[in-house]
């Protein structure tokens, strides 16, 4: 995971830390090269894959895997193989499946089978079964990646109005905030389906959905990840082997998951709210910070939490008490404190 430079432990203490930001425009701006049309374009992204920086070859992986670039697929197969970095070889995984290539299911079973990373073996389990079943990444992806402007970041405050907005679930039905008017509306930001904490939460929220429900409750879920991989999170695709759980999600998802989970493309509405898109390195994936955001039933940001690292967040079980006592002070126990460098 990410380390924190000045307390040197996994996270980021320092909200105003602007590294993920640098991450998520450089993605923007590959991407919108990409999509320019130009063939030298294209190739001077895919010649990124070689560049000394792994730093650069995950966001060139990243990029390419967006946009579908049908001619990166042999490079990215040749980074699964032998980049010396477990998170560039998660991400040309994750961008192979998205591309959906059939030519790329030898090295992804390779990899499967012989790389020591479990996040890269996950993530090539995940793009052999998006490549077979013909899910590879749509155009939306991309535009939605092209579309992010800078200037819309961390402009949503508390005390004040929340920005209507409009996501999919993984239906693809509409949900949109201004809908809900009238009630409190409860928005969680999730890692991804390898994220035992989230599954943690799910299981939490099917529990007490009679208990939402009596206190006129909106709880969604939200996922900075396309639509494929947020149906994997919610068990209406395959079951990978999860290696922190013995038990079965499958069927209990899809039978007592009451509330919507949305993609939140690029992440642009969480940017909105200061969400940082692209904040951490868990699991080998770049990731969203932890953040819970509750909107009062006139439609005004009462609460809002952004976590320090992958385990420093409101539990669902708090984020009820946060609620019900419309006392917003909360901070988890054990959030880092962040210390200005010498």
């Amino acid at each position: 995971m990410t380390q924190d430079r000045v307390l040197d432990t996994a996270g980021i203490a320092d909200l105003a830390d602007g590294d993920w930001r640098i991450r998520v425009l450089a993605v923007r701006d590959m991407v919108r090269l990409a999509r320019s049309g130009n063939a030298i374009d294209a190739k001077t992204l895919v010649g990124l894959l070689d560049d000394d920086s792994a730093h650069v070859r995950y966001l060139a992986a990243m990029s390419l895997g967006i946009v579908s670039e049908a001619s990166a697929s042999a490079p990215l197969q040749l980074r699964l193989a032998k980049d010396p970095t477990t998170t560039v070889r998660s991400q040309a995984a994750i961008s192979l499946g998205q591309i959906g290539l059939e030519s790329s299911l030898p090295a992804l079973e390779k990899a499967l089978s012989d790389d020591s990373s479990r996040d890269v073996t996950h993530q090539c389990e995940l793009a052999i079964y998006q490549i077979r079943t013909k899910q590879a990444a749509g155009s939306d992806l991309a535009e939605a990646w092209s579309g992010l402007e800078e200037s819309t970041f961390d402009t949503v405050a508390t005390g004040t109005p929340a920005p209507d907005f409009e996501l999919k679930d993984t239906e693809g039905n509409r949900w949109k905030l201004s809908e809900h008017r009238g009630k409190t509306v409860a928005l969680v930001w999730v890692f991804a389906d390898w994220c035992p904490v989230c599954h943690g939460e799910f299981n939490d929220l099917m529990e007490l959905e009679e208990t939402f429900s009596d206190e006129k409750v909106e709880v969604v879920t939200v996922e900075i990840h396309d639509r494929f991989r947020c149906r994997v999170m919610v068990g209406k695709e395959l079951e990978p082997h999860y290696w922190f759980s013995k038990e079965s999600f499958k069927e209990a998802y899809t039978q007592k998951i009451w509330w919507p989970h949305l993609s939140d493309l690029a992440g642009a509405v969480g940017a909105q709210f200061g969400i940082d898109p692209l904040a951490f390195a868990v699991h080998s994936e770049y990731i969203n910070r932890p953040a819970t955001i509750i909107i009062d039933p006139e439609g005004v940001v009462r609460f809002t939490y952004f976590g320090t690292f992958w385990g420093d967040r409101p539990s669902i079980h708090d984020m009820l008490k946060i609620i019900r006592s419309k006392s917003y002070d909360f901070r988890h126990p054990r959030r880092l404190e962040f210390k200005s460098g010498e």
